[in-house]
């Protein structure tokens, strides 16, 4: 659709439409936008817009509401992507000095963007077959317990407690890290089973069971780091949508619970040239998320190049151009963030 006018006029009933919730009509946009054109001539472009699909009349109300296809038609022709406000900026800020690891850094960043969006805020956690081995510890934690630390290279520290058959010193719980660190540093995640009798080689016959525990340890982190899962927040904010989603919310609720939907979502979809990525209605191809629209901006992890999705989660008449300018702005900064710790 090339017509300038008609594109003002989807705008308008866009903009309108998420700031009254009401369906639109042609005095309301008349006495609201300098559209310079009479009442009947906005009737007739908003009949041609509704003949070509971009915008509908719910029930029997004179007003007029976006379909997806007038929403994407909206969307598209956002060219201008805000970053972060100052007062954003210090906020993000604010709340990521206060995190004392990695995991808690992505959960405040979730929770920041779910309370700048109103939205439910969603993170892919990142997959770490695309990590590598970075360093390995043995620590002592009692007579027959040692906690097994394994530090990636998406920054991510994965830790697990064994029980060892007998009690060993310092000295030798280090040897068993230092020859684990020769043999696996820079060891793809994915590249899984371990070598296990290699690995038990390396040491003194003394050490092997000891080795052999430690090593299974490794291999049970590495394979439970391997399953993607959805950090969450803000769903509380679709209570607030219940007049948009109505009876829809509790299949919605079931789809983000699952988070099979939402990480498969997640993966299938590309950045734009904006570096965007947003799915309107039934182009979530999922039923449950048929009345909801996902925005999601890619953010880097660590030094490996992989990439995964910061996102949200909302009712079809959500602020679109405010939702972007968030998730992109966020992801970018998270990125940076990542990249510099």
């Amino acid at each position: 659709m090339s017509d300038t006018r008609r594109l003002q006029v989807l705008r308008a009933i866009v903009e309108d439409y998420v700031q009254t919730q009401e369906p639109v009509g042609s005095r309301a946009l008349v006495e609201r936008h300098n559209l310079e054109v009479s009442p009947a001539t906005i009737r007739n472009d908003m009949a041609f817009l509704e003949a070509e699909g971009l915008i509908a009349a719910p029930h029997t109300s004179a007003g007029r509401i976006p379909t997806d296809q007038g929403y994407r038609i909206f969307v598209d022709r956002i060219s201008e992507v805000r970053p972060l406000s100052r007062a954003e900026r210090r906020a993000m800020d604010t709340l990521l000095e206060a995190a004392d690891d990695h995991d808690e850094m992505l959960e405040q960043t979730v929770r920041l963007l779910a309370m700048l969006t109103n939205q439910v805020a969603v993170l892919q956690h990142p997959q770490q077959s695309t990590a590598r081995i970075r360093h390995i510890e043995v620590l002592s934690m009692g007579t027959h317990k040692v906690l097994v630390v394994v530090i990636l290279s998406s920054g991510r520290v994965e830790q697990r407690m064994a029980t060892m058959a007998a009690p060993l010193d310092d000295e030798s719980l280090q040897r068993i890290g230092q020859r684990l660190v020769e043999e696996l540093h820079n060891r793809s995640v994915s590249a899984l089973p371990l070598p296990m009798d290699q690995l038990v080689g390396t040491v003194e016959p003394s050490l092997q069971p000891a080795m052999a525990i430690v090593a299974h340890t490794v291999e049970t982190v590495l394979e439970a780091g391997r399953v993607d899962r959805i950090i969450m927040a803000g769903t509380a904010n679709l209570a607030r949508s219940d007049r948009d989603l109505g009876p829809s919310i509790g299949p919605i609720l079931e789809a983000l619970e699952e988070q099979v939907v939402l990480l498969r979502l997640l993966t299938e979809m590309e950045q734009d040239r904006r570096g965007l990525s947003v799915r309107i209605g039934h182009e979530t191809s999922h039923d449950s998320l048929a009345e909801t629209s996902v925005v999601a901006a890619e953010y880097a992890i660590g030094d490996g190049g992989a990439a995964a999705k910061l996102g949200v989660v909302g009712p079809t008449r959500m602020d679109y151009g405010s939702t972007m300018s968030a998730v992109r702005a966020m992801a970018r900064y998270l990125s940076r963030i990542l990249s510099e710790g």
